[in-house]
């Protein structure tokens, strides 16, 4: 009797386990991992941090630090709310809210100041110096203290009965960024 009652425990459990591991395979529990990487800066996020740093070809050494910094902070305040899961078939998609600094604002004021002073911007060759505006740009980066909301729709294919993420849009990684236009 001691074994059938611990064959039928062992089954519950194991169809118990097998049910857990089911509700963590939803799209929304997939958007909950992805956001959830760039709060805790896992390394698949620094990676894709670093490659974000290294397109900026007018940015030192220093300043590329100084900007990956700055990123590393914005995605740890990164907030969300999950809104609403849909599923159609293989297909879904996950209405997201998110709360990012907003670095919109700062880059068009560098870039008005750009213009409007493209001679203070000058070294002494009257060449544009990339290493004063880019310091200036980041410094207004690193000041910025407004926050913005955007609802983003992330999508997701199952796949071998596995819910993946789809690749994010440029208007997604932007918000993200908090660099959108709007």
């Amino acid at each position: 009797m001691k074994k059938i009652i611990g064959l039928l425990s062992l089954v519950l459990i194991l169809a118990g386990c097998s049910t857990i591991n089911e509700m963590g395979n939803t799209p929304t529990k997939r958007v909950e991992e992805y956001l959830n990487n760039y709060q805790t800066l896992n390394s698949d996020v620094l990676s894709s941090l670093d490659e974000i740093v290294e397109r900026e070809t007018t940015f030192s050494n220093e300043q590329k630090d100084t900007y990956r910094e700055l990123l590393k902070k914005h995605y740890q305040n990164l907030t969300y709310n999950i809104k609403e899961e849909t599923i159609n078939g293989d297909k879904a998609t996950v209405e997201v809210e998110i709360e990012v600094n907003d670095y919109t604002g700062a880059l068009k004021s560098a870039e008005a100041y750009r213009t409007d002073n493209e001679d203070l911007l000058t070294n002494e060759k009257g060449v544009f110096d990339d290493i004063a505006f880019n310091d200036y740009k980041l410094n207004l980066l690193k000041n910025a203290t407004d926050k913005v909301k955007y609802t983003i729709y992330l999508s997701a294919t199952k796949v071998n009965d596995e819910w993946q993420l789809d690749a994010l849009t440029n208007s997604e990684e932007e918000k993200l960024l908090g660099i959108y236009e709007y």
